[in-house]
């Protein structure tokens, strides 16, 4: 009985590592990089199954014309002044699988934070005063 417990185990787990990355996909949160912080670059994989899989740097080789990779972020100088950054994902495991895209610089600032007393002053000017109910 263990005998056949063991073969059907090794079995299983030849079958759920057959499942591979069919094809790549980038995701990007925005449209743009900032200067002087993190990218999160986010990259798919979709399986032969056809479910999708997060892939970070040990699935990936990442590449940029300029910044520098940490895993899936892409830090970015803030003294970079070239308008645009040239980047190329390879699956490692198959590096047929790839993909490149272009992404260009933010250009206007973000805006201000408010203060806390600013935030505070704002939401109690739009808060309606409550009716007594007698």
């Amino acid at each position: 009985m263990k005998k056949y417990l063991l073969l059907l185990f090794i079995v299983a787990s030849g079958v759920a590592k057959a499942q591979k990355i069919d094809s790549i996909y980038v995701n990007l949160y925005t449209d743009s990089l900032k200067k002087g912080t993190f990218n999160y670059i986010n990259i798919d994989g979709l399986l032969s199954n056809g479910k999708y899989l997060p892939l970070d740097s040990t699935d990936i080789i990442f590449w940029a014309s300029a910044g520098k990779f940490y895993g899936n972020t892409l830090w970015i100088d803030k003294d970079f002044a070239t308008e645009k950054v040239n980047i190329k994902v390879t699956l490692r495991k198959n590096p047929a699988l790839h993909k490149e895209f272009t992404m260009y610089i933010k250009k206007k600032p973000d805006p201000e934070l408010k203060t806390k007393e600013e935030f505070m002053n704002e939401m109690q000017g739009k808060q309606k005063p409550k009716k007594n109910k007698r």
